[in-house]
């Protein structure tokens, strides 16, 4: 009597698939390295100036979204401009949605010197 696995076996060597021991559960992604540390695929890191950058008197709040978008508050105003920027180095170009354009510098990772003002992060 003929084994029917062994045709089976044959095609999928032939495929160049290669068989394991039937595990139970679901297999699981190693998401660490021998040392415990999460390995660098799992790491998933925001852009260094993404968060909410304030003025000293709270008026004015640019809030740097990670797909590079920003949200500006004025005072009771919370979407006073929106727009896109981008950040080279430590410059930033904003581009407001109405064709407004501005620009700014991150004098340290905590603050931002732009129009004038200094905004730190919150």
């Amino acid at each position: 009597m003929k084994n029917p696995s062994i045709p089976l076996l044959a095609a999928a060597l032939l495929a160049g698939a290669t068989l394991l021991p039937s595990q139970k559960g679901h297999a699981q992604m190693n998401t660490q390295t021998n040392t415990g540390q999460p390995a660098a695929s799992a790491i998933v890191q925001e852009p260094p100036y993404v968060g909410m950058w304030v003025t000293e008197d709270g008026h004015i709040r640019h809030e740097l979204l990670a797909n590079n978008r920003y949200v500006e508050a004025r005072g009771s105003r919370e979407k006073a401009y929106q727009g896109r920027y981008k950040v080279t180095g430590t410059y930033i170009e904003y581009w407001d949605d109405t064709g407004f354009t501005a620009d700014g510098t991150f004098v340290d990772k905590n603050t931002l010197h732009h129009g004038g003002m200094i905004f730190p992060r919150r």
